[in-house]
């Protein structure tokens, strides 16, 4: 049998960090899954927690968030953790997004989040208090620790290969490389 025939490598996707309380993130979350698609790039979606990463105590400066920017999204982050791998996480993320910078919704009314769930055809309660466990609260804030290990610095961020994007207009940069990385190392198939 020859094996000479190359095969493109497989991407490993392009990761969104995001929060729903940075403005920033809300434009990368509304258009990334149809540019993905476009380049055959699978999302992989990383919520995490920007506001301990943000912390001015290390250069002793006075920080007071504003009474209402960013918008608190615990609760609607911790079902973002809890759904980061269900098909349903992209629909959800774009709604929460809307709510927050269109509608000016408050994201922590566990009625509004029910309801956002259940019009996904969801078992609402239910994933509202998987999400509250402290199992899932563990694992967002160990998501956080991840992303300040990486060296995040704001919300959204793209990793590509291995490779940090940071913000939303970054988002293209970060698909085009996935497309050239998708091509870059041919593997053999025998």
């Amino acid at each position: 049998m020859n094996c000479a025939s190359a095969v493109p490598a497989v991407s490993p996707g392009i990761e969104l960090w995001f929060d729903f309380a940075s403005s920033d993130s809300h434009p990368s979350i509304m258009r990334i899954e149809a540019e993905a698609t476009k380049h055959q790039l699978p999302v992989i979606w990383r919520p995490f927690l920007l506001g301990p990463i943000l912390q001015c105590r290390e250069l002793a400066l006075p920080r007071r968030p504003p009474s209402r920017f960013p918008r608190s999204a615990l609760l609607a982050l911790r079902v973002a953790m809890l759904g980061a791998e269900q098909r349903w996480i992209g629909a959800y993320c774009r709604r929460i997004a809307s709510l927050n910078f269109a509608l000016a919704c408050d994201l922590e009314d566990p009625d509004l989040i029910e309801q956002l769930l259940s019009e996904l055809w969801l078992p609402a309660q239910q994933i509202i208090a998987e999400a509250q466990s402290e199992t899932n609260r563990q694992a967002l804030r160990a998501q956080t620790e991840t992303a300040r290990a990486l060296g995040l610095c704001g919300a959204p961020s793209f990793i590509v290969d291995g490779e940090l994007f940071r913000g939303n207009d970054r988002l293209d940069d970060a698909l085009a490389y996935g497309v050239e990385r998708r091509f870059a190392s041919p593997r053999h198939v025998c």
